[in-house]
């Protein structure tokens, strides 16, 4: 191609994941709005934008109409940045040392300045510093000063010509204070970026945001997750697993205990999900660290991701049951956390475990379980959504995936808070049942999309050593409904076992 005819280099906004959502950044040239309620993060986007250009080497001018050059360095600061030479902030607002009677003719607040006289300053600033990046703080003054919509319109229209000719990359803030279904600017500006903030029952705020229009180019369409820390905002982009196809060779995970992989028909395929299905305190958990910890015995590393226990509590259990967990985590090969699902929203969580899968090389992946993730959700539908992309995403990298459901009840009818049978490849139920005066516990494979898998039923028991498995059950009849009835001779039942 020649290089007269090759599209220029987009405007980075250095705002990590949001250059993602915009397909690269912002087109050079032209006017963007950035729009949302005060407090949603537009000022420390818009600083970012200037500090990347100032890292490459672009000078940059902040034009402000509300807040005061000492606000926005405090602002700055408070990220740890500090504004470079290459970025000029420019108050349209007279310093207080200005407003003294001899000045009071000519030098206004913003409420009371002419429409032209602010535009003229800002078209002097420009001519001034020339900078490539400009960032128009708010629109709200403007649209005051204008009084009417066509002269906003009017306005908007003259700034786009102006800047548009002198080529710079223009960014429009507004905070939607006054006339916040105005669209005016909508169909004038070459992409709208619309940020969000959201308050739950509980928990903090939520915080996302949307690329409704920009022109000419693709971007990922839909809500993305943001968060506002020290350091910036960062986006997480809206996983979409069909973009993240890799190559791998598929094996068997196993469990190291030849019973259950024998139920499963000799283990979980490498790549695929498995849901483990049951009541409270039947051992869910503990299904999936004997997986885990497995994988980490043949050299393979993984990522556990706990939403309903303290991890302390889970280290001391896991060690009580033959599982070091500590160890395994000093020595790199497990990465745990404990998940917070009031304070995390959904998309920060899949950025976190796309992390320890792409840049940790965890292969094994454990979730436990989706009755706290589902916290983290605003419904059902979303949560159902959500997992299916995380899920195939995993699948597609390679990683074997389990998953815990805690249902409602003990014995008798079960109830699940989310129906996700359907999207795991392979679903572990865990039932109690009662059988000579004593409550039991019996495991069967319900479903294995790839392979066969015994069709029976296996009681088990947790012991001091971990799980403990005794034959098929095949002399009882309703174990799954939890009150089962003899259909002959009883078999040896874990008890009559020697103890572990």
């Amino acid at each position: 191609m020649d290089r007269r005819t090759q599209p220029p280099e987009l405007a980075r906004t250095g705002v990590p994941g949001l250059d993602d959502v915009l397909s690269g950044g912002l087109s050079p040239g032209h006017m963007f709005l950035l729009e949302g309620s005060p407090g949603t993060g537009k000022t420390t986007v818009a600083l970012r934008f200037l500090l990347e250009g100032a890292a490459q080497g672009e000078r940059g001018l902040y034009i402000t109409l509300s807040e005061t050059d000492r606000e926005l360095r405090a602002g700055a600061a408070s990220h740890g940045w500090t504004l470079p030479e290459a970025v000029e902030v420019f108050e349209l607002v007279p310093p207080e040392s200005l407003l003294d009677e001899a000045q009071q003719q000519s030098l206004l607040y913003s409420s009371d300045l002419e429409l032209g006289e602010a535009t003229r300053q800002i078209f002097q600033a420009y001519e001034r510093l020339q900078p490539v990046r400009v960032v128009l703080d708010s629109l709200s003054e403007i649209r005051l000063l204008a009084q009417s919509s066509l002269r906003y319109r009017r306005q908007i229209l003259a700034l786009k010509h102006y800047f548009a000719r002198l080529g710079a990359t223009v960014l429009l803030l507004d905070d939607l204070t006054s006339e916040a279904f105005d669209k005016t600017v909508h169909s004038v500006v070459h992409g709208v970026i619309r940020l969000e903030e959201l308050s739950p029952a509980y928990g903090a705020e939520r915080r996302r945001l949307r690329v409704s229009k920009y022109r000419g180019r693709s971007f990922r369409g839909g809500y993305h997750d943001f968060t506002i820390r020290t350091g910036g905002v960062h986006v997480y982009p809206r996983l979409i697993a069909a973009e993240h196809r890799t190559g791998f060779d598929r094996h068997r995970t196993t469990s190291g205990i030849g019973a259950l992989d024998a139920l499963l028909g000799g283990g979980i395929e490498q790549g695929s999900s498995a849901l483990i299905l049951g009541p409270a305190g039947t051992g869910k958990s503990i299904f999936t660290l004997q997986f885990m910890a497995a994988a980490i015995a043949g050299g393979g590393r993984a990522a556990m991701f706990v939403f309903d226990e303290e991890l302390g509590l889970l280290f001391e259990r896991a060690a009580q049951l033959g599982f070091d967990l500590r160890a395994m985590r000093d020595s790199g090969a497990l990465h745990i956390e404990q998940v917070d699902a009031a304070e995390l929203s959904p998309g920060e969580f899949t950025h976190r475990v796309r992390e320890r899968v792409d840049f940790a090389g965890s292969k094994t992946v454990v979730i436990d379980s989706l009755n706290g993730y589902q916290a983290a959700m605003p419904d059902e539908n979303a949560l159902v959504l959500h997992v299916h992309e995380l899920l195939q995403y995993l699948n597609r990298q390679g990683a074997t995936t389990f998953l815990t459901v805690a249902q409602h009840g003990l014995v008798g009818d079960m109830k699940s808070p989310v129906d996700v049978t359907y999207l795991a490849d392979t679903v572990i139920l865990l039932r109690y049942f009662e059988a000579l005066g004593r409550v039991r516990r019996a495991v069967s494979v319900i479903k294995k999309r790839t392979g066969a898998h015994e069709d029976t039923i296996r009681e088990y028991r947790i012991g001091r050593t971990g799980l403990v498995f005794g034959a098929p059950i095949d002399k009882f009849q309703g174990v799954l409904r939890g009150v089962p009835t003899f259909a002959g001779a009883p078999g040896p039942l874990l008890d009559l076992l020697e103890p572990d």
